[in-house]
């Protein structure tokens, strides 16, 4: 059993945390202040204030968290962090003024990501990727979404799989969701055939990702320039056959229609919406399907950001997430996502926190275990320094802010 007292504040303790908050409820602060916490084995136990503190006589270890807040884990929905090399030649093509879509249709972008996971081998692949893991781990992330995509074949998305599984496998503190995303670009062999493509995907791809049980999820591209809604439909047709829930891109190149395929076919959340109207958050609003919204994505490309202040006043649970991939979000610091939320996207901080928390253990189908300081939900926690106020954390986006780290209970 470990207690940690002398906290501040414990934000987002919720006694029961199993729906999405919508609207106003993104508000909800929920903290104790002047607090203790309990953990048995990997579970939270109980919290409350130090003038009920148990005795530590009852207790293994013991953290002083000498005024510092606690917060849950944050919950990251959408990440492509299995990739090989880098890619910072098109980061200087856009400095230079190319688009993303003029980046894509010289065959860079998704392709040429492509190119290098094809001539590396599972084992490098796996090193890579470890060592982001560990970083995002580092900065406070408890549970992640890693989509495949940079394969485009049969063969090399099954190695971005299996090297999703040996990440679960590798830090089991750490809640990981796989994602099929094979509908990420058409791959190099099919330039032309996107129709063929798609068949090949159906026919090849996914009863091969089922057979081995890689994925969590399916995912697919759908927007202006990749794949269209019908295409988009098939595939989350035959991915349900084989009982595999879709999340989709959507809506970050232009209001693509990827918002109504989504909803129609029950995705647990559709993700993007940089250009997002008043049909598509009235839809939303009728569904379960959380609204992911990915600054980093629209920090680093210089494209507008998603509506989230219209969306929360309309009641949706938006939910934010990194989008760490090496061509338009290099980073899955999910802090600097909180900030965005904040700065650009002007969610206050709460708000923006639960966002980035509860509402993204929505988007991950985690909200039994993840997203809050619940009893009985893993004990993947931060323990911050002392700070002034929690808007300190988004405020002062840069300066560190985190002791330690909890995952599942155990210090990293």
């Amino acid at each position: 059993m470990l207690l940690i007292k002398n906290i501040a504040s414990v934000f987002c303790a919720r006694a029961e945390a199993d729906k999405p908050l919508r609207g106003v409820e993104m508000e909800r602060a929920d903290r104790v202040d002047n607090a203790w916490l309990t953990v048995d084995g990997e579970r939270i136990a109980a919290w409350g204030s130090m003038e009920e503190l148990p005795s530590e006589s009852g207790f293994t270890r013991v953290i002083d968290a000498r005024g510092g807040y606690v917060l849950p884990t944050f919950c990251d929905s959408h990440t492509h962090l299995v990739y090989a090399g880098s890619r910072e030649g098109e980061f200087c093509d856009k400095i230079d003024g190319l688009t993303y879509e003029e980046i894509a249709a010289r065959g860079g972008g998704i392709l040429n990501s492509a190119d290098l996971l094809h001539l590396t081998d599972e084992d490098t692949l796996f090193r890579q990727a470890h060592r982001r893991l560990r970083q995002i781990m580092a900065k406070g992330t408890g549970a992640v979404e890693i989509k495949s995509g940079y394969g485009l074949t049969v063969e090399d998305e099954l190695k971005m799989l299996r090297v999703i599984a040996r990440l679960r496998s590798a830090e089991p503190g750490l809640e990981v969701r796989s994602t099929f995303l094979g509908a990420h670009a058409v791959g190099r062999a099919y330039a032309g055939r996107q129709g063929e493509y798609v068949d090949m995907l159906i026919r090849e791809m996914l009863p091969a990702v089922a057979a081995e049980g890689l994925a969590d999820f399916v995912d697919v591209f759908c927007d202006q320039g990749f794949f269209t809604v019908d295409e988009t439909d098939r595939i989350l047709q035959a991915a349900a056959r084989f009982g595999i829930r879709p999340k989709i891109h959507a809506n970050e190149l232009a209001i693509s229609g990827g918002v109504q395929v989504g909803v129609k076919n029950g995705a647990v959340s559709v993700d993007h919406l940089e250009r997002m109207g008043e049909e598509e958050i009235l839809l939303l609003g009728r569904s379960q399907t959380i609204p992911t919204m990915l600054p980093g994505a629209s920090f680093f490309l210089g494209i507008p950001y998603a509506p989230a202040r219209p969306a929360v006043a309309a009641g949706l649970p938006v939910a934010l997430a990194s989008d760490y991939n090496p061509g338009s979000s290099p980073s899955g610091d999910m802090r600097f996502v909180w900030a965005l939320g904040c700065i650009k996207m002007k969610l206050n901080p709460t708000q923006a926190l639960n966002a980035v928390t509860h509402n993204g253990a929505a988007a991950m189908g985690l909200l039994g275990s993840c997203g809050s300081v619940t009893p009985g939900k893993f004990a993947s926690l931060i323990i911050t320094r002392p700070l002034s106020s929690l808007s300190y954390i988004p405020y002062a986006y840069t300066e560190p802010f985190i002791e330690q780290v909890l995952l599942k209970g155990r210090s990293i």
